[in-house]
């Protein structure tokens, strides 16, 4: 992009600088008519100014045309150039008057090329050595003199007021043009952090997935081959019942990791809706379902958390709530809200005390993303309830 914007601004900048070219051929074309075409001095006066003229050509095309289509251009070059351009334009502007012409071609290039200090001092120059050295060498009449004079110092005042409006619209131009790079810098910056933001929201949304699928399955697969390797001794019924449901939870593992990968819906809710998710949820963690309330299809993002803060829930209970005796989901619909708390009745913890782990943050992380709150009510020795409350949208929004 940044190649191509730089190409886009070198060719119009050159599109633009061929103007200045037509301009000085036209001045200096128009100049060396009126210096052959004029009566005084004598022809070979006038052939001398004209071929000093006719060297501006090739000392532009050779030396003026590179330094001012420079950006910005060499000032010590163009000094060079513009003193060179002076030696070639003072003694025909003194010798044949209308050689003055030439400085509506002149003029600029010096506020082009060089500092307003500079350019005001060149230009004075330009103005006022043809006319004094004319008087000198000529002796016209004091009339002459006065009307050679005036047109210089008006076309000084000119040059100086149009220059000093040029530079400060250049200075201007300069400004801008910086300020829009400082701006196109900061806009690829932005955009860098916005895909870095992106890479990692998505890296959190993946390592939730992960924890709330997977790694809770392997969890409970862990547990249940403990479970299994106590029971076989002594309630192989039991220990069979255990290995049915490791290979459910194992086919649960395989279907969510499916999901995870195709990027579509988790595997509960996969051509089921909400309260059939939960139910075969809590089947898998001898759990129990209630619903109130008029069960409704909801937007998939709000039934994504509700089946995963279940999903974590239940795992904390067989984790950490030392084998509770019943572990409940009550799954609440309003017209305003839908609220899914898991209870457990097990040995409880104290909320307020630093815990590691993933979980509950991820819970709450979770529930916020859609405008929803999650919150955690436990008591040593009291059992925990986990409540998360997501909005409903309305049917007319």
């Amino acid at each position: 992009m940044t190649d191509q914007g730089g190409a886009k601004s070198a060719y119009t900048w050159d599109n633009s600088f061929r103007l200045w070219d037509s301009y000085f051929a036209i001045v200096w074309a128009a100049t060396l008519v009126f210096v052959l075409g004029t009566g005084h001095p004598g022809w070979h006066l006038r052939v001398i100014a004209a071929a000093l003229l006719v060297l501006l050509i090739p000392w532009y095309v050779a030396v003026g045309r590179p330094v001012l289509s420079g950006d910005p251009p060499d000032e010590r070059r163009a000094l060079g150039y513009l003193t060179g351009a002076m030696v070639l334009f003072l003694p025909s502007g003194i010798l044949v008057g209308e050689t003055r012409l030439m400085t509506f071609a002149l003029v600029p290039q010096c506020f082009m090329a060089l500092r307003l200090r500079w350019a005001l001092a060149t230009v004075t120059a330009i103005n006022v050595a043809p006319v004094a050295g004319w008087a000198l060498l000529w002796w016209p009449s004091g009339q002459d003199v006065f009307f050679n004079s005036v047109f210089a110092v008006v076309t000084l005042v000119f040059s100086a007021a149009l220059g000093s409006w040029t530079v400060r619209i250049i200075e201007q131009s300069q400004e801008r043009a910086a300020l829009i790079a400082e701006l196109d810098t900061s806009r690829h910056e932005l955009s860098r952090l916005s895909s870095a933001h992106g890479a990692l929201a998505e890296r959190e949304r993946f390592s939730r997935e992960i924890h709330d699928t997977l790694a809770q399955g392997f969890t409970s697969l862990l547990m249940l081959v403990q479970a299994v390797e106590a029971e076989l001794d002594h309630d192989l019924p039991q220990a069979r019942r255990h290995l049915a449901l490791m290979t459910e939870t194992a086919r649960q593992n395989l279907a969510e990791a499916r999901a995870l990968v195709a990027g579509g819906a988790p595997a509960d809710l996969d051509g089921a809706s909400l309260p059939d998710a939960l139910r075969r949820l809590a089947a898998r963690h001898d759990a129990t379902v209630d619903v109130t309330g008029p069960a409704r299809a909801l937007p998939a993002g709000s039934e994504v958390v509700a089946l995963r803060s279940c999903q974590e829930a239940l795992a904390n209970a067989r984790k950490h709530a030392g084998s509770p005796a019943a572990v409940s989901i009550a799954l609440a619909y309003t017209d305003e809200a839908l609220t899914v708390s898991v209870r457990d009745d097990g040995c409880g913890f104290d909320p307020a005390a630093p815990v590691g782990g993933y979980g509950l943050a991820g819970l709450r992380a979770r529930a916020a993303e859609v405008g929803g709150t999650a919150q955690v009510r436990s008591t040593p020795g009291d059992g925990t309830i986990i409540t998360v409350c997501l909005p409903i949208p309305r049917s007319d929004q």
